[in-house]
């Protein structure tokens, strides 16, 4: 049990009145930290994260698209946001790169509709039963940058019950380990033979790390954790089991950032944008993008009451982690 208690952040831009906007949860020691020495904010990717934003918002699919469309697609966005950048992304003098994949075992060390719904549907029994036994179909697979592995990672280490494959970043496995990153299964195509890679195919590394419950606590320094909840589920298989959550001392020197419940209540649909909403507005891409473009002019918000809080942190109001 981390100690801590609430804190909410106030912001008055956009014409609105002093409106809750930001949950914050702490750990033990990223608590202390706040305490002791506040914290510090900086940021020179805005003008990337926008180019990102604008690149989703104006993806546009018929109905039902096939999983080799959407894979298509999301190839091209990545080639228009990072081709020609990847030394200059790998070789960032402040910023590490490390991207979470999973690679598949039998049955799942082909993409197929058939193999692949067959092998994900036992997956997601064998989970069922106990998280340990997804590890019988999937390993996680770290690209990291070559510099340095993340501190919570230790070479070689074995922390749960997946084995995990460890590969250094560079530019020709780049863009394919992105788009693995992103890769749910039956919605786009796995990434078969990744170059530098062991051989096999990959795809989201959420279904095992969805919120990425990690042994943060390896690390030096604060771990910050911005969030579209408050809550962290471990696996995306695990999204239905509301008992199996994250905590313990893993999370003692992570600071989570999520929007608050009176936020999202503000936002049309009363939520975030999510890729549901491809379903909810089928056949009408304008209106989709209307609501994801003004749900990202009212996200500046948070930023801005994280970056009030960053400058004026106050302790007393942090909430358990």
């Amino acid at each position: 049990m981390f100690a801590g208690t609430d804190i909410s952040c106030r912001s008055t831009t956009h014409g609105r009145s002093d409106l809750d906007v930001l949950t914050i949860r702490a750990g033990k020691r990223a608590l202390e930290r706040i305490r002791a020495q506040g914290l510090a904010a900086s940021d020179d990717s805005i003008g990337a994260l926008d180019d990102f934003a604008r690149a989703y918002t104006a993806q546009s699919y018929p109905r039902r698209p096939s999983r080799k469309l959407v894979s298509e697609s999301a190839r091209t966005m990545l080639a228009g946001l990072f081709k020609g950048h990847e030394e200059e992304i790998l070789g960032h003098p402040h910023y590490r790169l490390h991207i979470l994949t999973v690679r598949g075992r039998w049955p799942l060390t082909r993409d197929s509709s058939l193999t692949t719904s067959l092998g994900f549907g036992m997956a997601a029994m064998a989970n069922a039963l106990g998280r340990r036994h997804l590890a019988r179909f999937i390993d996680r697979a770290i690209f990291h940058d070559a510099r340095e592995h993340p501190a919570f990672f230790r070479t070689g280490s074995r922390f749960d019950a997946f084995h995990t494959h460890e590969v250094a970043l560079e530019p020709g496995n780049l863009s394919e380990a992105l788009l693995a990153s992103a890769s749910i299964p039956l919605v786009l195509e796995g990434v078969p033979d990744i170059p530098s890679a062991p051989r096999g195919v990959y795809w989201d590394g959420g279904i095992i790390d969805y919120h990425l419950h990690l042994p943060y606590h390896r690390a030096k320094g604060l771990v910050l954790y911005p969030h579209f909840t408050d809550r962290i589920v471990p696996g995306w298989l695990d999204k239905g089991m509301p008992w199996r959550h994250a905590r313990g001392e893993w999370l003692d020197n992570v600071i989570l950032v999520a929007p608050s419940r009176d936020y999202l209540a503000g936002l049309p649909f009363g939520k975030l944008p999510d890729r549901r909403d491809f379903v909810r507005f089928e056949g009408d891409d304008a209106g989709r993008m209307k609501y994801w473009r003004a749900a990202i002019t009212e996200s500046a918000r948070l930023g801005d009451a994280f970056l009030e809080f960053a400058r004026r942190p106050d302790p007393a109001r942090v909430l358990p982690l």
